[in-house]
């Protein structure tokens, strides 16, 4: 079992069942079991991803005072996560809408309330460092201070950029100067996947660089041997919606490589793990166990190899 420091975002998620993109004008719409309404956020889902694959996990993160926030601690609570390090230092609860139709094509809008203006107290970061064997700092305002932190403690750190395009994005910059482990997706990339990789081994310093790919699966590459690997998807179940997909990749791989250190091997296993998880709406639900990820695993192995 690893024990693992997330820091990132919490949030009121509501996701919205569309017939299809692009989304043609319409008064009224009545999609009968189509609205549902969730505690979401990057930083939750890898928690709840994390401790359902059996590890433990200090949760840093940053809510209001609002009816929002009881719902966050009511969430909390019924998922067995602490909130001790989820504080109600902002004006208001970050909110998130989701549009996404029946091909699993999501559409994301988050509203981040004043959380960019916010500053995480140190002191309880440097207490959650000293018992981490990773951080996970995901890339808002809040834990940018914490990477500096957990370099000088000695931590490694994991990072899931998401949507890139620009490595040398003043807003990443340093998230990409810091990372140990780094993800990121292919959706807004200027260039091929292979092509992007070895620029990214040019300007970054990470030992392992995936990049999702959605549904062709995630390129996976090592600095150390210059080796690129592509692990293709694999079917589970019917796609739902694929909001959560990439954190959910990137959780499971960081549950697998912080016990083994095979990247490979790891990554297979993401892929099996996030397959399963979009088979459903939210972005926070849909997480596999670690005795069920690995007879999943089992049964797909054929697919990736």
């Amino acid at each position: 079992m690893t024990r693992f420091l997330v820091s990132g975002l919490i949030n009121l998620e509501t996701t919205l069942r569309i017939a299809g993109f692009p989304l043609s004008y319409n008064p009224v719409n009545y999609p009968f079991w189509g609205v549902q309404s969730r505690i979401s956020g990057v930083g939750y889902n890898l928690c709840r991803a994390l401790t359902t694959l059996g590890h433990e996990v200090d949760f840093l993160s940053l809510i209001g005072s609002d009816e929002a926030a009881r719902l966050v601690r009511s969430a909390l609570q019924a998922d067995g996560l602490s909130g001790e390090h989820v504080l109600a230092h902002a004006a208001q609860t970050a909110q998130s809408v989701i549009l996404y139709d029946g091909e699993g094509r999501r559409q994301i809008h988050v509203d981040l309330k004043d959380i960019q203006d916010q500053i995480y107290p140190p002191e309880i970061v440097e207490g959650a460092l000293q018992n981490a064997d990773w951080a996970l700092l995901c890339n808002i305002n809040f834990s940018r201070p914490m990477l500096a932190r957990a370099a000088g403690a000695g931590k490694p750190v994991a990072l899931d950029l998401h949507t890139l395009s620009d490595l040398n994005d003043p807003y990443n910059r340093d998230f990409l100067l810091a990372a140990n482990v780094l993800f990121m997706s292919d959706e807004r990339l200027p260039l091929p996947p292979a092509d992007w990789m070895r620029a990214v081994w040019q300007a970054c310093p990470a030992e392992v660089v995936v990049i999702g790919q959605g549904a062709q699966g995630a390129l996976l590459g090592l600095r150390g041997a210059r080796l690129q690997m592509h692990i293709p998807a694999v079917f589970t179940r019917p796609v739902v919606n694929t909001i959560g997909a990439g954190d959910a990749l990137f959780s499971a791989f960081m549950h697998s490589y912080a016990r083994s250190g095979d990247a490979r091997s790891a990554l297979e296993r993401a892929v099996t793990f996030a397959s399963y998880k979009i088979g459903v709406a939210s972005a926070a639900e849909g997480f596999l166990t670690a005795p069920e990820l690995e007879d999943w695993y089992q049964r797909v192995l054929p697919c990736q190899t």
